[in-house]
């Protein structure tokens, strides 16, 4: 079985493109702390590239940016491939199959209140929020 789970923050913004064939593909890299420390205190940090796939893609490339904390579940993918100098080299990628958003709407900036660019292909219609009625309020608490 090639399952695995992280939850890091991303390392940079996330990088949309579409295959020849039109399927959207989002690569992004997660840091991810190690659960214990060095000799000196200090902890340590891995990273990992991530690829998503088709809709999970363009999520993440809408409503995730550089520190987003993510929870990434997928498999591990080995390719191997040759640098310019010629030498062989391995890379190990995460390939999601699911990424739960864990930074809070509203966190920081208020990255999800800015006005977004809608995906290429069709999305669902923002919601608008519903409007407060006013009542009388008579002052007695009902409890």
């Amino acid at each position: 079985m090639n399952k695995v789970f992280l939850i890091g923050n991303l390392t940079r913004d996330p990088e949309l493109t579409e295959t020849s064939g039109g399927v959207s593909v989002c690569h992004f890299a997660i840091a991810v702390n190690r659960t214990y420390s060095s000799s000196d205190g200090d902890r340590q940090t891995d990273f990992f590239n991530v690829t998503a796939w088709r809709g999970l893609a363009d999520n993440i490339a809408r409503f995730m940016k550089k520190g987003s904390k993510v929870a990434v579940s997928g498999s591990i993918q080995i390719r191997n491939y040759e640098d310019n100098q010629g030498m062989k080299r391995t890379a190990v990628d995460v390939i999601a199959q699911d990424v739960e958003f864990l930074t809070a709407k509203g966190a920081g900036d208020d990255f999800y209140d800015a006005p977004q660019a809608a995906p290429s292909r069709g999305t669902a219609p923002a919601k608008k929020k519903p409007a407060l009625q006013s009542f009388d309020d008579d002052g007695d608490i009902p409890f």
